[in-house]
This record gives structure tokens, sequence and C-alpha cells, in this order.
């Protein structure tokens, strides 16, 4: 550096500096955005993962409460009572819950078979028991296919066989229901009475339902 005088000496040294400095900034600014997309990343994916963790979990839940019903059966049978039962069960299960069947129940009257729907009350008649008579009257579970020429008690149903008419739905089977609670079909025109059974609707179950 002897062919350089002291002052381009002096500003040779300090371009160097100042170029050696901004390369060390940069590098710094660099790699400090790297590491924080590195947090960004990691804590965005564990939040994300704590999040579909949970929502799987609400939905767990929300799936187990959904299967589960309850059904009250009553009757012929060794322990009557209230029975915790998962969608789909029948009532044959609820029966096995309940100790199983009496001696004298009437197993012509029952259907084993049929599946059970939440709030359901089920009861077991006994063998020449008048049904009509019972307090029960508005809960006996029968079958579909009964002694009347496989119609429809509407005096007696369950809830899930009301709607298995046509254009009776859930709302309009809760009505019958509680229509029936209070005042009892005496023919089957009488349904007509109930809110949401016009003449159309009427028509086309007439031949389906049996007060008797």
């Amino acid at each position: 550096m002897d062919d350089f005088t002291k002052k381009q000496q002096i500003v040779i040294l300090v371009l160097v500096f100042l170029i050696t400095l901004s390369l060390g900034f940069k590098y710094v600014i660099l790699n400090k955005k790297t590491v924080e997309d590195i947090v960004q990343n990691t804590v965005g994916n564990v939040v994300e993962t704590e999040d579909n963790s949970e929502l799987d979990d609400i939905e767990d839940i929300e799936d187990i409460e959904d299967s589960i019903i309850m059904v009250h059966i009553s009757g012929q049978v060794y322990f009557p009572g209230v029975y915790e039962l998962v969608n789909g069960d029948r009532v044959d299960d609820a029966v096995k819950l309940a100790g199983g069947l009496t001696k004298d129940a009437d197993l012509d009257r029952i259907n084993l078979a049929k599946k059970l729907v939440d709030e359901e009350k089920i009861y077991i008649p006994k063998t020449g028991e008048n049904i009509l008579e019972t307090n029960d009257v508005n809960y006996i579970t029968t079958s579909n296919i009964s002694v009347n020429d496989g119609k429809i008690n509407i005096n007696t149903c369950s809830k899930s066989e009301l709607v298995s008419l046509p254009g009776i739905g859930d709302v309009i089977a809760d009505r019958i229901i509680e229509y029936r609670a209070t005042n009892p079909f005496r023919t089957i025109e009488d349904i007509l009475n109930v809110s949401g059974i016009g003449e159309k609707k009427y028509e086309g179950i007439k031949e389906l339902i049996t007060v008797k």
C-alpha cells in the first residue's frame, strides 16, 4: 500500500468496512427472517393441530350423544324402568335390559324386532289383558302387522309407527300422541281433529289405520 497516499488508504479502509458491514447486516436480516418464518410455521402447525384435535373430540362427543336413546319399558318385564340404549337397538334389546319377559307376557301382541326411538315407551301386555283399559294405552308397542288386517291402531301405536304412515312426520306424530292422551280416538275420522291433518292427508292414511 506504499503506492497509495495516507488519505487514499483511509478511504479504501472505510469502503471495505462499509461493504463488510452491509454484507453482515443483510446476513443477519435474512437469518432473522428465516428464524421467524420457522417459528411462525411451527406455532401455526401446533395451533392448527390442536384446533383439529379439539374439533375431532367435539365431533366424537356429538356422535356418541346422537347415538344414545332413552326408552321406558313397563308391563310384563321383571325390572320396568328407563333404560339407555343405542340408536338402532330393538324392542328385544330393551326387554333384555329389563330382565326379560314374565311368563304372563303376550308375545303375540308385541314386535320384538321393532327398532326403538328416543323417548319411546314400551308396554308389554299380559295375555288376555284389555289394553284399552290400561293407563299405558298411548304407549303400547305392538307389531306393525297386527290382527287388524295389518292396520296401525292410532290409539296404541308408537311414534315410529305413526311416522311410517304416508305424510305423517315427527311433528304431526307428536300432535297425534298428545291429542289421544286426553281424547282417545273413537273413529278413524277423529284424526281429522289433529292440527295438520286435512282431508287430503286423511285420504292417504285412512285405509292404513284403525282404532280397534
